[in-house]
């Protein structure tokens, strides 16, 4: 089982699928920044007019992000880690507080963003999401799998 977790083929599957869902939520949400910000604002912990911001910067964000992460560049991974974190972290407010409003992961077309039990749902996606995250952090450093730094050079880096 050991070697089956620790697998490059499993490392790279894990990569390109969870790049591969934040690249297309973020393709989704910069199709239409309007919804999304409607989305965002229906949580209340914003502003509107930082809900306009959010919604045009977010998907950026997981665009570049998702990328990084299936070309395994150092530092992505993180990026989609805290981007989980906030997610479920709004999410679980949501659920606390007992709003009924649409979750805006993938965009207006989400079929399973409606309201009524949908942010729980979205809300156990989301930890499946962080369990593949860790299972990539376990990888790298078991098996050695390094990410690539995105520039070869390194201004800081002394040669001897």
């Amino acid at each position: 089982m050991l070697k089956v977790v620790s697998s490059k083929p499993l490392y790279i599957v894990l990569r390109v699928l969870l790049g591969g869902v934040f690249v297309y939520a973020g393709i989704l949400k910069l199709a239409d920044p309007a919804a999304f910000a409607q989305a965002i604002d229906g949580y209340g912990l914003v502003s509107w007019r930082m809900a306009n911001l959010i919604s045009r910067s977010l998907p950026v964000l997981e665009i570049l992000s998702g990328i990084g992460l299936i070309f395994d560049v150092r530092g992505s991974l993180g990026m989609i880690v805290a981007q989980l974190l906030g997610f479920m972290g709004v999410l679980a407010y949501g659920i606390h507080m007992g709003l009924d409003v649409d979750c805006g992961c993938f965009g207006p077309s989400d079929p399973g963003a409606g309201a009524h039990g949908g942010l729980w749902g979205t809300l156990v996606r989301d930890m499946f999401m962080f369990a593949a995250c860790l299972i990539i952090f376990w990888q790298r450093r078991v098996a050695g799998y390094f990410p690539r730094p995105l520039f070869r050079f390194n201004p800081f880096k002394t040669t001897e």
